[in-house]
């Protein structure tokens, strides 16, 4: 069963930018898609971006598309998300997430935490 590990939190002023990495290990060859989640204190988990890992498409949530950008490196079996122009209510635990064919994500990180201040 494949493992995932996120990287690269931490704290930032509104403005700022940060690249969050996620490393893949273990059976990931089920996997065709990966992704990237995040959850607010109170709230939902929520969706940001998703990245196949067949043809390298990626989608977004109106809510980070032009500020956040998706992309893979397959050979260091490793996911990132660029994060530019946070702001405050970008503050969350971020998780990658990896899933076979379908729409669910089974494959879960412990999250990293990105803290932005005003």
């Amino acid at each position: 069963q494949g493992q995932l590990v996120e990287s690269g939190g931490g704290s930032v002023q509104t403005g700022g930018s940060l690249r969050l990495s996620c490393v893949a290990s273990g059976d990931t060859y089920s996997w065709y898609k990966m992704g990237w989640f995040r959850q607010a204190p109170g709230k939902d988990r929520e969706w940001m971006a998703t990245i196949s890992l067949s043809d390298g498409r990626t989608f977004y949530d109106n809510s980070v598309k032009g500020r956040f950008t998706i992309s893979r490196d397959n050979a260091q079996n490793t996911m990132y998300l660029e994060m530019n122009s946070l702001k405050p209510e970008d503050t969350a635990m971020y998780f990658c997430a990896a899933g076979e064919r379908g729409l669910r994500f089974d494959y879960w990180g412990q999250g990293t935490q990105v803290t932005v201040s005003s």
